[in-house]
């Protein structure tokens, strides 16, 4: 019994020694100056490089809202592109402190891989383009078809699970990167290439000529796209998480931009929680009690950013859907800060 004892023991303290030891990622962030944040190889809309070779995107607007929160600069991070196959391993080795680059939160990678989804930052679902001389007007119209598709996402499984349950016979035709899966697919490799509908939407707007292709209508799965971080590190998830819904409570409370210095100033204690000017909800956190002063004085609000990067004025156009908030018919909600 005392050897059982003694194992149950220090089996623990591994494990308290291990969350200890992971418990440093805001104390290493601080040390080094900047956030690193893992990025797509380029999505437009979501985060890609500008002409300028500047990483910009609604992905990348919560990399320096973190960066806002910390250091009181956006600026303070650094970009790491990743490919799918990549990206979980870096975050678990430590190579960036957070994912934020179009990763859909499912069971096995947030009970399986060591990691933890901080929220979803954009409602998506996988869809397919196909170009119009081929005469597809549908999804079920692809059987025989060959479809391209990028490795290490969870496109493959929900191709494979559509065809068994429409009868439908697919030639899955699989790259590493997104770039090689487009360019394939533009090359006419494949009759048709699936992904996140969004992520569609915005690499169609790269293609030689738009107007030749077109998105099918069919949605054919959930993807709750969100940023990750390593789990272990309560204290930087709690960061992550609240960085995001900072962003949602700013713009529910109507706390924009433009507006957030006037709004030191409002009487609602709700506006006054948010912005730091009653209570403090950054020091529990390891930040200072305006933090979501910062964030939002840096970047705005979600709807600003979702509008800025991939909104209907831009080449995505993108309307809201369920990326509104839920007092507007979407279903965007975050916790209260109280």
């Amino acid at each position: 019994m005392s050897k059982k004892f003694l194992t149950i023991a220090l089996s623990a303290a591994l494990g308290l020694t291990a969350t200890a030891v992971q418990a440093q990622t805001l104390d290493d962030v601080k040390a080094r100056g900047h956030v690193l944040c893992g990025v797509t190889e380029g999505v437009p809309g979501f985060s890609n490089p500008d002409q300028n070779n500047n990483w910009v995107g609604l992905e990348v607007d919560y990399c320096r809202a973190l960066g806002a929160a910390v250091f009181d600069d956006p600026d303070a991070v650094r970009y790491v592109p990743l490919t799918s196959a990549a990206r979980f391993e870096s975050l678990g080795n430590g190579n960036v402190d957070v994912l934020s680059r179009t990763t859909t939160w499912t069971m096995t990678r947030d009970t399986d891989l060591g990691l933890s989804f901080v929220g979803t930052m954009f409602y998506d679902g996988q869809g397919f383009v196909v170009r119009n001389a081929d005469g597809i007007t549908s999804a079920a119209e692809l059987d025989g078809a060959a479809v391209c598709v990028e490795s290490g996402t969870t496109t493959e499984l929900n191709l494979a699970d559509y065809a068994a349950a429409n009868g439908l016979e697919i030639d899955t035709v699989v790259f590493v990167t997104r770039s090689e899966v487009v360019q394939a697919y533009l090359d006419g490799r494949c009759d048709a290439y699936t992904t996140d509908s969004s992520a569609i939407a915005a690499e169609r707007t790269e293609f030689p000529d738009p107007s030749a292709h077109t998105i099918l209508p069919e949605i054919i799965s959930k993807e709750p796209l969100g940023p990750v971080v390593r789990a272990g590190d309560p204290q930087w998830f709690n960061i992550a998480r609240w960085t995001y819904f900072a962003l949602l409570n700013a713009e529910e409370l109507g706390v924009t931009q433009a507006n957030v210095d006037d709004m030191l100033g409002s009487e609602n204690p709700e506006i006054r929680r948010l912005l730091g000017v009653e209570g403090d909800f950054g020091g529990p956190i390891g930040l200072t009690a305006d933090w979501a002063y910062r964030i939002i004085k840096h970047i705005g609000n979600y709807g600003e950013a979702y509008d800025r990067h991939v909104g209907p004025s831009t080449p995505l156009a993108l309307a809201r859907g369920l990326n509104a908030l839920w007092t507007d018919g979407g279903i965007q909600y975050a916790p209260p800060i109280r």
